[in-house]
């Protein structure tokens, strides 16, 4: 299986995880970006639930004109290739402009993620 966070970003969504746990839930911008390079699918996660470290909370993608909020694994996630058998990479270059729920309104608008 691939690793797909490193500390800072996996630390990072630990912390807004147990903020939202602990009720203090606010529109956080995303952390990470992931993509399948040989498909459409895009994922921006913001949290990380602290109870089994491995389920995110983020906008999905998948690339069929319906982009949704919700929970992603990450060990499925790990797990998926494309068509050319390409595995998720992450996005070194990207640097969120906006919250979550900015990117969310702007796919729904678009029918993907944009940014």
């Amino acid at each position: 299986m691939i690793q797909l966070l490193i500390t800072a970003e996996h630390t990072r969504m630990l912390a807004n995880g147990q903020a939202y746990t602990a009720g203090q839930a606010s529109d956080r911008l995303p952390v990470v970006r992931l993509f399948t390079p040989d498909a459409h699918a895009t994922w921006l996660l913001a949290a990380l639930d602290p109870a089994d470290g491995d389920t995110d909370y983020g906008q999905c993608d998948l690339g069929i004109g319906m982009p949704e909020l919700g929970h992603v694994k990450l060990s499925d996630l790990a797990s998926i290739v494309g068509p050319l058998k390409k595995p998720i990479l992450r996005d070194l270059y990207f640097r969120p402009s906006r919250p979550l729920s900015a990117y969310a309104q702007l796919a729904q608008l678009d029918g993907s993620i944009i940014d």
